[in-house]
């Protein structure tokens, strides 16, 4: 009863919000528009003391992971709430990217951390389609328009300005990291290259403040009588009863793909 009496101070809350999952624009991805209105409530609602994000992820969309960090260190700034980063299995690549967005981030011993890089990869389609009597019809105004068509046989100047692409996106991950983690880095010059690491090396690297768990150090910082809300996506009631189940045979298979880039 002591939380609703008035003038009485009630023990310290932390709002917890799950981020798991490959960050991806559409299908069953973690994105800003799933996330977005769930962190709003995360910050606002019941004054928290903190929030936790307990962070699953191998990465994904660059772009979505970056609308996510934006907006969790709007709503940390706007609301003065400070936030932690929970790593379980893994927080790499743009998983690693919203875990930056947190004040500290704590780590297993064998969660994997880092990496710092950009990846783009596809299938070349254009022998196979020669191979069965299929000759692939591309008009454009524009001449870069077709870049790497997949039907295609690769064109140099294609590759040459992709890795140009991902080049500047690299640069704007490096800067997300540096920004965010500042003097904790080291100067180690693995940290940009996409290598990965686990707990402790992590955290000697500066990619994590420390091995921690997320109860027992919110108790540790807020003492033993913190209070935990928890926060989540509701699940639409066609998806609760199975009506998205191809969709989400697909999704779940690039999910594993994602994930066992790291060993998991």
């Amino acid at each position: 009863m002591k939380r609703w009496v008035p003038f009485l101070k009630s023990e310290p809350l932390v709002s917890v919000v799950r981020l798991s999952g490959v960050i991806a624009a559409t299908g069953r991805g973690m994105n800003d528009a799933a996330i977005g209105p769930v962190l709003e409530k995360a910050f606002a609602r019941r004054k928290p003391s903190a929030v936790a994000l307990v962070i699953n992820s191998p990465g994904g969309s660059p772009v979505q992971s970056s609308l996510i960090g934006a907006r969790i260190r709007r709503l940390s700034e706007e609301k003065k709430v400070p936030v932690y980063a929970f790593v379980e299995d893994v927080a790499a690549s743009g998983g690693y990217w919203i875990a930056s967005a947190a004040d500290e981030i704590w780590v297993d011993p064998t969660s994997i951390v880092g990496s710092i890089g950009v990846i783009s990869s596809q299938f070349g389609l254009n022998e196979f389609i020669g191979r069965h009597g299929i000759e692939r019809r591309v008009y454009t105004a524009g001449k870069s328009k077709s870049m790497l068509d997949p039907f295609q046989a690769e064109k140099a100047s294609d590759v040459k300005r992709l890795k140009e692409l991902l080049g500047d996106m690299h640069e704007v991950f490096k800067d997300q990291i540096t920004t965010r983690r500042g003097s904790k880095l080291t100067t180690d010059k693995d940290l940009f290259t996409g290598e990965f690491w686990i707990g402790k090396r992590g955290v000697d690297l500066g990619l994590a403040d420390g091995i921690g768990h997320m109860v027992p150090k919110m108790k540790e910082v807020f003492g033993k009588k913190v209070r935990f809300q928890n926060y989540g996506p509701r699940k639409g009631l066609l998806s609760r009863f199975g009506a998205r189940m191809v969709n989400d045979a697909f999704d779940g298979l690039q999910e594993r793909a994602e994930f066992s880039r790291f060993g998991l």
